[in-house]
């Protein structure tokens, strides 16, 4: 009896090559654990408190599809505070499972099959694989490094423009570079898709963990109310809520009403009570928000330090995000670079092919961890690149 085939699109996403090394360290004991884009700290007391207390409140129900109204008020006040944007909170805010499920439900929103997306990379592949998920495909564009940043190449964009074009993906700050986008880069790719007619999407979820400033500057400054422009956005990162899956996407009023729908067909809603501690999380956060931006950007000072010892490394100083990326002179299988260093070092990092074009030749080192572990990690891998065999 033949055996009936799995569709066509999702044998197309390929499995995450982060998830792949994880896979084998989760069977490892001891493992200095920095290929996760999380921090090893628990999420705040005063969150788990008020999550505890929602349930004891009785937040245990069915919600909105788009999630509690008062959370997504006290998100566009969030925008009010720090951008000066004033959003519609009940119209152009949908509350999601978690950030990649924002980034879900707003692709499925624009791309049908056969459409293309332009994404800009090294990136999380998330982005590329949903696009593949959509039955779409997905266009890599690397960013250049010219002396120590990173730059869009715009040229490179217009030229991969095609009459099936619809969407164009970056994210600022980014994963795994920490490169931010400029406020002219910003003016530049919104003309470019005004022009072209495309979505442009943006993935701030690294926002609050910017070493210029309280905040990295959002394209919802730039962009009018009517722009075809999305912004999936996460607690995970600056409340250290990983496992939560709480996230948001601001989006254009009719966008942000079918993705509502959408909700209805994919998790119905982010769950009751981890949306009462998001409300929490922005009310009461920021005083915990600067300590972890202070104590980040201590611990990428201090993976710089180590790493510019090392013979053959590279690394571009990061403006935002917990990450450094690493190039490394003559390295031409970063997943093998990183299996071996799990295998002979028990250090986990993630391997720059996993992050698609421009990515190979880098590891992804995310130094958001504590000095128990990062400072040893840091030792360890020092001592491998010291003595790694040549490619």
């Amino acid at each position: 009896m033949p055996t009936i085939p799995l569709s066509n699109s999702v044998q197309r996403v390929p499995y995450s090559r982060i998830r792949e090394l994880a896979e084998i360290a989760m069977t490892m004991d001891g493992v200095l654990k920095l290929y996760f884009g999380e921090s090893n700290l628990p999420t705040p007391q005063y969150i788990k408190d008020a999550a505890t207390a929602a349930m004891r409140d009785g937040y245990t129900f069915y919600t909105e599809n788009a999630g509690y109204p008062s959370l997504r008020l006290a998100i566009a006040e969030k925008y009010r505070e720090l951008h000066g944007v004033d959003l519609n909170g009940l119209e152009e805010i949908v509350i999601t499972a978690s950030g990649v499920q924002a980034l879900n439900v707003a692709i499925r929103c624009v791309l049908d099959p056969g459409d293309e997306a332009i994404v800009l990379t090294p990136a999380w592949p998330n982005a590329c694989s949903n696009v593949a998920m959509c039955s779409a495909t997905p266009r890599e564009i690397p960013l250049c490094l010219a002396g120590d940043r990173y730059h869009i190449d715009f040229e490179a964009i217009e030229r991969a423009i095609m009459p099936h074009t619809r969407l164009l993906v970056y994210t600022s700050p980014s994963n795994p570079l920490g490169w931010v986008a400029t406020e002219q880069d910003q003016d530049r790719l919104l003309e470019l898709c005004r022009r072209h007619g495309l979505w442009l999407m943006a993935d701030e979820v690294y926002e609050r963990l910017y070493y210029n400033g309280p905040v990295a500057p959002s394209i919802l400054r730039k962009c009018t109310r009517d722009d075809a422009v999305l912004v999936p956005q996460s607690f995970s990162k600056s409340y250290c809520m990983t496992g939560w899956r709480l996230g948001w996407l601001v989006a254009r009023r009719d966008l942000a009403r079918k993705a509502t729908e959408l909700n209805e067909f994919i998790v119905s809603h982010a769950p009751a009570m981890a949306q009462k501690a998001g409300e929490v999380a922005l009310r009461d956060g920021e005083p915990g928000v600067a300590e972890m931006v202070q104590r980040l950007r201590e611990n990428r000072d201090l993976a710089l330090a180590a790493l510019s010892k090392a013979p053959g490394v590279t690394v571009p100083c990061p403006d935002g995000a917990f990450y450094l990326f690493p190039r490394i002179e003559g390295l031409c299988d970063s997943f093998e670079f990183c299996r071996r260093l799990l295998v002979e070092k028990k250090v986990g990092l993630a391997p720059g092919v996993a992050f698609g074009a421009g990515g190979e030749g880098s590891i992804r080192l995310c130094y958001a961890a504590d000095r128990t572990v990062l400072e040893p990690a840091l030792e360890r891998l020092g001592e491998f690149l010291r003595h790694r065999p040549a490619c």
